[in-house]
């Protein structure tokens, strides 16, 4: 058989060819605009049979992933069987199949019937498909698509040029109804398959963009968490519970919370900026980031050492004492009166003793108690002021206080575990956070991501930090995030500072923030009602009617 290539068709008239440029410059304008790969794929198939009057067709792309490349059948379309389902699969890189040779040797093929090839071609077409679906290939254009370098990224295949594009193709009536494709259409579709690989490209660059940037967002919660390993998991959760409540909000048609309706693109920004809404944590010094207690740990060292220094001077004290008293009678004999006080001084000093250093055993489980993370109660603090009196003898015979007046001022704090100027670093973190993140030339879609991460501790009533911003100001995805931290936070049980609280608790106490104007009511509802928690697997019944 010999393929047959015409001369090139003329329009009947101007009106065709201006129909003809308008089609292609709406395909160009439609690729442009399409992100998503699977339908790219099917606007560039839906347009070439839609221009050729092809009844169904085929997109292949190559892959490269691992030393064996092949053939991805991506997409397939019948207007004749338009309820028959195609899956994606694979098959061998060769010049066996149509697809396989065109991709090979980046040449087009335009076979006017199909089951009558050349024999001494190396490709075939596998009838077995036709067979299973009852269909009849005649007329088959088949081209590469190149990208900009004139690498072969991939094939596009139309089947059967039909006479009338409203006729439906079967196996019976396919010869009669079907033509084979024009040279005109076959440079058309050239140009098309060019524009298409230039699409396809674009989309994968786009994909290696996002798949580096998530990359990048991963590693930065890696970085965090490993500066705070207490807190591991913690921006992964913010974010799904932040990403579930959204696309809640979405569903809500009255109310505060009707006007929102996030995008996919906005969902993307919201997650990524509750994934990086704690990164200015890098910036925090990393004793007072990790602080279990009211002191650090080698504080607790230095004043237990403190306190064994103190009994056993104490001791040595006592014993000085009894030499001292012992050498001043030595040296001439005792009356029996004199023996007698002296025998007796002895229980008073060992009395004396032991009460120093049961006091001084009191006062360190009063200090062991101060030091909690927790309200002190009134009794405590007193016993601590006390303490902050307390002095006694270094090895160099000077007078010092046992607890230092910092050690005291930490111990003093009234709840959790944190002064005041830790806690001002602490909270230092969201400045740090934007002040990293605005440095990152983003996309128009994710501009707002520092932003948000900005603000996800303010509060509705201007109580929050950094800024004390009030509601209008504070961005809806912000107010999201907010109730997402919070829960996260009163729920996670790997803190060393407390154990986490149930889901009930947790939610009473976001009530309480609700009704103090803190954070929003409408959101922290819809969190409730949808159960929004769940997605973290926890499966307490949560009574809803809280008090």
């Amino acid at each position: 058989m010999k393929i047959i290539f015409e001369k090139p068709e003329l329009f009947h008239n101007f009106d065709e060819q201006a129909e003809l440029i308008e089609k292609l410059l709406d395909i160009g304008t439609a690729l442009s605009g399409t992100q998503e790969l699977s339908t790219l794929l099917n606007l560039i198939l839906t347009k070439s049979r839609e221009i050729t009057w092809s009844d169904a067709g085929s997109v292949y792309l190559i892959d490269h992933s691992d030393n064996n490349p092949k053939l991805l059948f991506k997409v397939a379309q019948n207007a004749s069987l338009p309820n028959l389902s195609f899956k994606e699969f694979a098959i061998p890189l060769t010049p066996r199949s149509l697809a396989g040779y065109v991709a090979l040797k980046s040449v087009s093929l335009n076979i006017p019937d199909a089951y009558n090839l050349p024999e001494h071609e190396p490709y075939q077409l596998d009838r077995s498909f036709d067979e299973n679906i009852s269909y009849r290939t005649c007329s088959v254009l088949v081209v590469p698509m190149k990208n900009r370098k004139g690498e072969v990224i991939g094939v596009l295949q139309l089947i059967n040029r039909k006479i009338n594009p409203d006729v439906a193709i079967t196996a019976e009536n396919a010869v009669e109804m079907t033509q084979p494709f024009s040279i005109w259409e076959e440079r058309i579709l050239r140009s098309l398959a060019s524009q298409a690989a230039i699409s396809i490209e674009r989309n994968h660059l786009q994909e290696s963009i996002e798949h580096l940037f998530e990359g990048f967002v991963r590693t930065s919660v890696q970085v965090i968490e490993a500066r705070d390993p207490c807190t591991f998991g913690h921006s992964e959760r913010v974010a799904e519970l932040a990403v579930r409540l959204s696309q809640e909000v979405n569903t809500v048609n009255s109310g505060s919370l009707a006007p929102f309706c996030f995008s996919e693109r906005q969902l993307q920004e919201l997650r990524y900026a509750a994934l990086l809404h704690d990164f200015g944590k890098v910036g925090v010094p990393e004793a007072i980031l990790t602080k279990p207690k009211k002191l650090y740990s080698l504080q607790l060292d230095v004043i237990r050492h403190r306190f064994a220094l103190a009994q056993r001077t104490l001791e040595l004290e006592c014993t000085q004492t009894k030499y001292e008293h012992l050498l001043q009678h030595s040296a001439q004999k005792l009356s029996s009166e004199t023996e007698c006080q002296f025998c007796k001084s002895l229980p008073e000093l060992d009395t004396k003793l032991s009460e120093s250093i049961a006091k001084l055993s009191q006062y360190w489980a009063v200090l062991l108690e101060a030091n909690e993370p927790r309200v002190l109660a009134e009794d405590p603090l007193n016993h601590l002021r006390e303490l902050a009196q307390m002095t006694y003898r270094d090895l160099d015979g000077q007078i010092k206080p046992l607890l230092t007046s910092e050690e005291i001022h930490q111990l003093l704090v009234e709840r959790g575990n944190l002064t005041p100027e830790e806690r001002e670093k602490i909270e230092s973190h969201v400045s740090y956070t934007y002040e990293f993140l605005k440095q990152i030339p983003w996309t128009n879609d994710l501009k707002n991501i520092p932003t948000i991460a900005y603000r996800h501790h303010e509060k509705l009533d201007g109580t929050g930090y950094p800024l004390g911003l009030k509601f209008p100001e504070i961005p809806i995805q912000a107010q999201i995030i907010t109730i997402a931290d919070i829960y996260d936070a009163l729920t996670a049980g790997d803190r060393p500072y407390k154990s986490g609280l149930p889901t009930v608790t947790a939610l009473k106490i976001l009530q309480q923030e609700a009704a103090n104007n803190k954070i929003n009511a409408d959101c922290l509802e819809l969190f409730k009602q949808r159960k929004v928690y769940e997605v973290l697997g926890h499966t307490i019944d949560v009574v809803m009617e809280l008090a």
